[in-house]
């Protein structure tokens, strides 16, 4: 199963303005991203929005029946690049797309939004939360 790291490409931090930056920070961390995806064990994609406006940059990573996380409040910089893929080389690599906190790199840890369960089979009879 492929890992996707999935980065918003609008995302602008508190400081961005367009008298300062000819780009917005979403994109210079996609740029990073990729670049330091490049070769690996997990493929990258871009969007426009995440919704995540007052965490920007916004990062997910999912993979199909494993949990998935949205990562933000970066900066756009090397060392977050490097760890965002590291991360989700180790979610890659896990059954169920949980890494003990232990073995996270450094610049993900506080980045963490939100966490999601993997969505159930098509197949899976269940009444949980109908009513």
């Amino acid at each position: 199963m492929t890992t996707w790291i999935t980065i918003c490409d609008t995302c602008k931090r508190d400081d961005w303005s367009a008298e300062t930056h000819e780009r917005t920070h979403g994109e210079d961390m996609a740029e990073l991203v990729e670049r330091h995806a490049a070769g690996r064990a997990v493929r990258t994609r871009r969007v426009s929005c995440l919704m995540g406006c007052a965490h920007g940059c916004n990062i997910a990573i999912q993979a199909p029946g494993k949990l998935a996380y949205t990562l933000g409040r970066f900066e756009p910089t090397e060392a977050a690049a490097e760890a965002v893929v590291a991360y989700a080389e180790m979610h890659a690599e896990s059954e169920t797309g949980r890494v003990p906190f232990r073995e996270w790199p450094q610049e993900v840890k506080g980045h963490f939004i939100t966490r999601h369960p993997p969505l159930p089979d098509a197949d899976t009879d269940t009444d949980a939360g109908e009513g």
